[in-house]
């Protein structure tokens, strides 16, 4: 079993500690979203640099290039990709259920790949074969994600992903007892995947029958507006048991859902929005958003955020990184990135810091009312 500690609880917020075969995550925490083993534009190194602690990769991306062999071979994901810190897997079943082409069964889900047309099948076990080949220390139950947000079709996806939830977990379970996979180990934990999109009666009967189950943890999946969050979390997260980890699937672009999530106990999240944000100019500060590509910032000798420590504001003015995205240079992206994923996960930081001391509620308004007002 996955051990997790929780060193300070306030209401549904808490901070704790993961522990994992390649090290401990403090929570809450900002995972980097590393959909083929790289944090787009970044260095493994540089996502140590900029304080991050863990990556999370993507199933789907990861079977078709470079293939989960091939990973394995390597000594599995941190191995292969160089991090060497903890890591996870997502099942791929987002990007999957998204395809145009998919076709649904109770056995899985047959769809072409986007790179050569290629067909394919993934089933729970087939998922759960694939990740145990990539080597995360946690990887997500396969799920079914609804293709629209009509109630029926939120029942029956979540029904799925209960059955299948059950297949992962068997398949999970004989992977742990066998043979040793990649990195030579056989320490690998399963998070369950709630569903049930805004129907809170749903939210909450998917997140009974994944607490029922033997898994480690728990990730919170599928499409819901942020206007009803909190409350869903309030609901799923009063229902999991308080003693394992939750992650609140590909949520963080907004600084809001951060604190929103931490608050109503959520502990770690992943999204690939800041670096793709920054990518297009997009780009985090105190004050909000805002486009560096714009021609105000020609002129602009200013740091980007001037109580940022990133090496982008530590070293560069907003005049030179509008003219590196105006002249298209490489730059640009990866000095942007840099600067968006440190700021997400250094905010996650300081809500977990703000936890711990009891200052939770008046950071996040000083935050919220400076960043959106």
């Amino acid at each position: 079993m996955l051990k997790f500690d929780i060193t300070t609880k306030r209401g549904l917020a808490r901070t704790g500690i993961i522990h994992t075969p390649h090290g401990d995550i403090r929570t809450p925490a900002f995972i980097g979203a590393a959909t083929r083993a790289t944090v787009k534009a970044l260095t493994m190194q540089q996502m140590r640099d900029l304080g991050s602690q863990a990556i999370l990769a993507n199933t789907y991306h990861l079977v078709l290039t470079p293939g989960t062999e091939l990973i394995k071979d390597a000594g599995g994901l941190a191995e292969f990709s160089s991090w060497h810190g903890p890591t996870f897997t997502d099942s791929g079943g987002f990007q999957i259920f998204s395809l145009p082409d998919v076709k649904i069964t109770e056995q899985g889900a047959r769809f072409k790949s986007h790179i050569n047309g290629d067909k394919l099948e993934m089933t729970p076990e087939s998922s759960m074969q694939a990740q145990w080949s990539i080597g995360a220390d946690i990887h997500m139950a396969f799920d079914h994600l609804a293709k629209s947000d009509n109630y029926d079709d939120m029942k029956e996806a979540m029904e799925r992903t209960h059955r299948w939830l059950v297949r992962c977990v068997a398949e999970h379970q004989k992977l742990l007892s066998g043979e040793t996979v990649a990195g030579g180990r056989n320490e690998q934990f399963l998070y369950a995947v709630v569903q049930g999109g805004d129907f809170n009666d749903l939210r909450a009967e998917s997140a009974r029958f994944a607490a029922s189950q033997p898994v480690d943890g728990f990730g919170i999946g599928g499409v819901f507006t942020a206007d009803g969050m909190a409350e869903m979390l309030q609901i799923v997260n009063n229902i999991l048991p308080e003693n394992k980890p939750r992650h609140l699937l590909g949520m963080g672009q907004e600084p809001i859902d951060l604190f929103v999530g931490a608050e109503n106990g959520c502990d770690t999240f992943d999204c690939v929005g800041p670096t793709r944000m920054a990518r297009n100019g997009s780009l985090y500060t105190l004050d909000g958003r805002i486009n560096i590509k714009n021609a105000k910032f020609k002129n602009d000798f200013t740091p980007l955020m001037p109580d940022c420590d990133c090496e982008l504001c530590r070293n560069y003015t907003r005049a030179y990184l509008h003219h590196l995205f105006r002249t298209d240079e490489i730059t640009a992206k990866i000095l942007a990135s840099i600067h968006n994923e440190h700021f997400i996960v250094h905010t996650v930081d300081k809500i977990r810091e703000s936890i711990d001391d009891g200052t939770f509620d008046s950071y996040k308004k000083q935050f919220i009312d400076r960043y959106y007002g």
